[in-house]
């Protein structure tokens, strides 16, 4: 019989806005919630219309849009606030942030108070955000020294992969993080036949065309504009293709000015945001190479839902994201350039049979339920807990 834990989940950024870690979050909460009772802390916004609906609690902080971002800044300063008392009082077992930054500090302050052990995951390469908004090494590596002191407050740390290990210790981690790896909730097609006619007419589509895909957040730092330079040559070699653009973000309008400047028009297809997860699934199944060369990504879902579907990445060689890839087994890596990339998506599509097997070993060896997953993190949980004799 599992005991069950009063878990806090702290994280600054959620719904309606979307990207990785809401994921992460939202599956592991679901998922812990069929055992424990989890409460997820995490910042105020207009549209909270769909927290009554989910099976976990959700408990909105007040916060303030940050400008030319999709996020949002909060901040509970004062102990005798009405929020901070609220969280007092819920007499959490063990609390996990899942972001450095305000909620996720709070967390940690929560934590201290309560006497209860405080556990972290590093999702992403912070690093890179600040970066790109901050041109000042100096500031950069004090922002980074700050968000490291709330990691190593923490009793225990997760990575999502060895990679994030490595960058943990790098920025100054004195915690020894254990490896959890990221899931899905996404199921293969049940139709292949069904889902890829679906596709086809959808997006008019030929039947025996090529088709790439990048599914995420269309920001730069993605490494977007990558992507359809690599194509761009691709395209003057004279390989026909379509490239699929699932997704929205600050810079869609700029990637499709580049697609009209390159005279790209008729090779890529922006869907925007795809919220059903069953066409999400059919556009993962009918795609023959997931191009996902984003140095920024620490383990990101949109690679393990594409290996669900036995579609294949392109990742960089050395970066965070390819850590679970085994080059030409599971997966593929190029250098970093276009020219490589370029070429390795020639040498990829030259051999079909190779590609399919590439694709079932990435299914078999990637694909991951959130439901083994929030096991693995309960029985985290009770270690830390038993450890530090909080019980």
């Amino acid at each position: 019989m599992k005991k069950r834990l009063k878990i806090g989940i702290f994280l600054d950024n959620y719904y309606p806005s979307i990207d990785g870690v809401v994921l992460v979050v939202d599956n592991l909460a679901k998922e812990l919630s069929k055992f424990n009772d989890v409460t997820v802390v995490v910042p105020y916004t207009l549209s909270m219309s769909e927290d009554k609906n989910r099976t976990y609690e959700v408990k909105r902080i007040r916060s303030y849009k940050i400008p030319f971002s999709e996020y949002r800044l909060s901040e509970v300063k004062s102990k005798h606030s009405k929020a901070y008392k609220y969280l007092i009082n819920k007499k959490f077992d063990i609390i996990h942030i899942h972001s450095p930054f305000f909620i996720g500090e709070l967390g940690v302050r929560i934590a201290r108070d309560c006497k209860i052990p405080c556990v972290c995951t590093m999702h992403t390469r912070f690093d890179f955000e600040i970066r790109k908004r901050i041109n000042n090494k100096v500031i950069v590596n004090r922002i980074i020294d700050r968000l490291m002191k709330v990691y190593n407050n923490c009793d225990g740390a997760i990575a999502i992969n060895n990679a994030m290990v490595r960058v943990f210790r790098d920025f100054g981690c004195i915690l020894n993080p254990v490896i959890i790896y990221n899931g899905t909730d996404l199921k293969k097609v049940s139709n292949e036949k069904k889902a890829i006619s679906l596709v086809n007419k959808m997006f008019n589509i030929d039947k025996d065309e090529l088709v790439f895909l990048f599914v995420g957040r269309i920001i730069e730092i993605k490494n977007i504009f990558f992507i359809l330079d690599s194509l761009k040559l691709l395209k003057e070699d004279n390989v026909k293709f379509k490239m699929i653009y699932v997704g929205d973000g600050t810079d869609l309008n700029k990637l499709k000015n580049k697609v009209k400047e390159y005279k790209m028009e008729d090779d890529v297809i922006f869907t925007g945001k795809i919220n059903d997860r069953n066409l999400l699934s059919s556009i993962y199944f009918r795609s023959d190479l997931f191009l996902f060369p984003s140095l920024f990504d620490a383990s990101s879902l949109v690679q393990i839902e594409a290996a669900v579907n036995h579609t294949p990445g392109l990742f960089i060689e050395g970066s965070v994201t390819a850590d679970t890839i085994i080059n030409n087994v599971n997966g593929f890596t190029s250098k970093n350039d276009v020219v490589s990339y370029k070429n390795k998506i020639k040498k990829i599509i030259s051999d079909k049979d190779a590609l399919k097997k590439v694709g079932d070993n990435a299914a078999k060896m990637l694909g991951k339920s959130w439901s083994d997953l929030a096991i693995e993190t309960y029985n985290y949980y009770l270690e830390l807990i038993e450890r530090n004799d909080y019980f």
